[in-house]
């Protein structure tokens, strides 16, 4: 545990991707294989299930301390960050430890789940009394469900692949699926994650375990130049970019798995596109966008008629008929069994397209749909159908070299994808609301809640409309927190009312209408594109005007 917590330490303590780098390869050369699965999976994204309820976390350290309720209070309140308050009040350790993070995880943290409230503290309060500051925050935000550090899943790839001597795309093939809360990390499989490559073997037999597992995602970069620096338009297939879930289906031994590109499994999420890959041929993977579809529609809905497929515990039957499922698809990266990626896309295209047909005579087509090819003789009348987006309900074009392979994340070793999207929503609004964030951030009042003004009757009124914490430099983030603090009228808890007088513009994907919202209205991917220090709240926009880009976009 202690040489996980300094690794955890050292990654939160810089924005250096060269320092952390540095950092996890000092841990994962020395690490016990036990000790680095574990590492791996929290790392790479692994999810820790919350093992002790927040109330009765709060109410252990409370006691350990011996605070009342209200200066436990005011101290979480003066931080921020529940992990880090437990690590500052607690009473210094009597002993030390010398257990493994493999060993405290499981022998110590995971079977503290449904354990009596008095046993949890007993237990706590010798756990908390043999770490040191480091340590107690670590475990904190292991068992609160809390953990999480800014370091990439990429990065995490490349220090295994410098400490195995192997290739990163062929470590990042086998991490896919290891943060699978069904398979535990353990010292076997991060023996296999690291295990030499067999001389002449250009990919990895899977074990049986992994059967389904998908391929890593290739990823497409930004484009932020003209696209005519890239050659010919003819050498290119263009086809608009939606907002969905991007997915893989597996079919093998019989079995269908969808995955997203987060790896988790969503195969129960999706029981209509199980019966899809049901009727799939042996040994396919299928890459594409799972889209909100009525049947015989001319084009899905709005990614919001999608999102109770993953947030509601129960898919009830009104929730399948609300939100109905279809699969996009955009490339056939298995058939029988052959793993197509080293083709050139053209020639997986028309493989896909030849599936799709082959599934039309036994399939219900609204299932299974080929993304169809956007057509244009040059750039210029390319760039004139990438207009027509936001009519469309999509976020702009994808542009994917025909002779590219599949590759692993966002590389072009492989041949290159673009996103060329076009530009965000834009909107002058006031910063009404702030809360702390997290990690370096804890300290600063970095999460922010933002209104326009709502005018009628004759009367001005701010209506909060989103939430955004992304978009400011470190600086920025500094003087915004003091002026936080300086102009604080309520506490809500760990949220803060201000005095209204900061404008900031901000941008956003998509808008829908939406009855849950005191606003009337729903964006999408909201964020900070600059601070307006040239204006006052009284020059901010109106609900009207939010609303009125409700006329832009795709019913």
């Amino acid at each position: 545990m202690r040489q996980f917590a300094a690794l955890y330490t050292a990654l939160d303590a810089t924005t250096s991707t060269n320092d952390k780098l540095d950092a996890l390869l000092s841990y994962f050369s020395a690490a016990e294989p036990e000790d680095a699965a574990w590492a791996a999976y929290f790392l790479a994204g692994g999810k820790p299930r919350q093992a002790v309820p927040t109330r009765v976390l709060v109410e252990c350290a409370r006691e350990r301390a011996r605070l009342p309720d209200w200066l436990f209070e005011e101290s979480y309140q003066a931080v921020g960050d529940l992990a880090e308050t437990v690590a500052h009040v607690l009473p210094p350790a009597t002993r030390e430890t010398e257990l493994g993070l493999a060993q405290w995880i499981e022998q110590r943290v995971l079977p503290l789940r449904g354990s009596d409230p008095a046993d949890l503290c007993a237990r706590l309060t010798q756990y908390w009394d043999e770490l040191n500051w480091s340590e107690r925050f670590l475990l904190t935000k292991l068992i609160g469900g809390g953990f999480r550090v800014g370091v990439s899943r990429q990065l995490v790839v490349r220090a295994l692949a410098r400490v195995a001597g192997v290739d990163h795309k062929r470590i990042a093939q086998r991490m896919v699926g290891w943060t699978d809360s069904r398979q535990a990390p353990s010292a076997a499989r991060y023996l296999r994650l690291i295990a030499p490559a067999a001389e002449g073997d250009d990919v990895d037999t899977p074990h049986e375990s992994d059967v389904g597992l998908p391929y890593p995602f290739f990823l497409a970069h930004p484009l932020q130049s003209d696209p005519a620096t890239l050659g010919a338009v003819a050498g290119w297939i263009a086809e608009w970019k939606w907002d969905g879930i991007r997915a893989q289906i597996v079919k093998r031994a019989g079995r269908v798995w969808i995955w997203s590109r987060g790896e988790d499994l969503v195969t129960e999420r999706f029981p209509e596109l199980a019966s899809l890959g049901e009727a799939l041929p042996d040994g396919t993977v299928i890459d594409g966008e799972i889209l909100a579809w009525e049947p015989g529609a001319p084009a899905p809905l709005p990614f919001a008629r999608l999102q109770p497929r993953i947030t509601r515990k129960t898919l009830t039957r009104k929730v399948l008929a609300d939100s109905p499922a279809a699969l996009l698809a955009y490339d056939l990266l298995e058939e029988h069994g052959r793993d197509l990626r080293g083709e050139p896309l053209d020639a997986r295209r028309a493989r896909l397209d030849t599936l799709a047909r082959t599934m039309s005579a036994t399939l219900a087509l609204d299932l299974l749909r080929v993304s169809p090819i956007v057509e244009a003789p040059d750039w210029p009348a390319l760039a004139a159908l990438r207009e027509q987006s936001r009519a469309r309900g999509v976020e702009g074009l994808m542009l994917k070299e025909r002779a590219s392979m599949y590759g692993v994340g966002r590389t072009k070793a492989s041949g290159t994808w673009w996103k060329w999207k076009i530009e965000p929503y834009s909107i002058d609004a006031v910063l009404l609301y702030a809360q702390r964030g997290h990690g370096r951030r804890a300290s600063l009042y970095t999460d922010f809640t933002f209104a326009v003004w709502d005018e009628r009757d004759g009367t001005r009124t701010l209506v909060p409309f989103a939430k955004a914490y992304s978009g400011l430099t470190d600086e920025e983030m500094r003087k915004v927190d003091a002026v936080v603090r300086k102009t604080t009228v309520e506490k809500f808890g760990p949220v803060r009312s201000v005095t209204p007088t900061l404008v900031f513009e901000i941008g956003f994907e998509g808008i829908q209408a939406s009855p849950r919202h005191k606003s009337g209205i729903a964006v999408r991917f909201p964020r900070m594109l600059r601070w307006r220090t040239d204006k006052s709240i009284d020059d901010a926009d109106t609900l009207d005007m939010l609303k009125g880009f409700l006329s832009e976009a795709r019913p």
